[in-house]
């Protein structure tokens, strides 16, 4: 197995999440209200695309254990070397938190801790992450397989739109590695599970979705196993 792919995914899920986490940072206390609202989801969107084009050539820019998920149903990836991308995007999102931490301060890290707004509650966050992530795996797995080209803008895009729909509702994640990274870092575990059971549910319905809406006799539907990328 090449080593090349999993480091990788932790080196690209470190840079999303070190603009992602760092934008907490930019909005500050005197910020007004709604810049969060505009300066989050497009941190994180554009974070994302800048790993995509860094290294997505070499792992296929997962950087989101649901996508990882949703990818492995899918035959494009054996199992085995799912795990791996795990493991690796846990430990981009932890080290990216970390280095914030050091660098600039906990609270930083802890004001980007996902958990559910004012007078939603857990069992609404949950539903809305499952809902939301599985839509993402379905753009993810459709846009990578119908046009790869567009792929890398229509990914980050989709995440910039799911962050400024459900970020002031759920702390919209869709992502299990960026809610681990700030819970842990952050030092509050409390709703953590909504953020690891929503997405990774989430990822398997969107598999769901994308196959149950396409044709399976049509070739360009065909899954394939990838290879070690090098």
């Amino acid at each position: 197995m090449n080593a090349r792919v999993y480091l990788a995914e932790l080196l690209g899920t470190f840079l999303f999440m070190m603009i992602g986490y760092t934008s907490f940072a930019a909005i500050g206390a005197a910020a007004p209200p709604t810049t969060g609202l505009l300066v989050v989801p497009f941190a994180f969107g554009l974070g994302l695309m800048a790993a995509i084009f860094a290294f997505g050539h070499i792992s296929g820019a997962h950087y989101n254990p649901a996508v990882t998920v949703g990818i492995v149903l899918d035959g494009r990836l054996p199992a085995v070397q799912g795990a791996g991308y795990i493991i690796a995007q846990i430990i981009g999102a932890i080290g990216a938190a970390a280095l914030i931490a050091v660098t600039l301060s906990q609270s930083v890290v802890a004001a980007g801790i996902t958990k559910p707004g004012a007078g939603v509650s857990d069992v609404s966050a949950l539903v809305l992450e499952t809902v939301f992530t599985a839509l993402f795996v379905v753009v993810i797995l459709a846009s990578t397989k119908r046009a790869p080209a567009l792929a890398p803008l229509a990914i980050p895009l989709t995440l910039v739109a799911i962050h400024l729909a459900i970020a002031t509702v759920t702390g919209s994640s869709v992502n299990p590695a960026r809610s681990i990274g700030s819970a842990l870092v952050g030092g509050d575990l409390t709703g953590l599970w909504i953020y690891l059971v929503g997405p990774i549910v989430g990822g398997v319905i969107g598999w769901g979705v994308y196959r149950g809406a396409n044709n399976p006799q049509d070739p360009d539907d065909l899954v394939e196993v990838v290879d070690d990328r090098g």
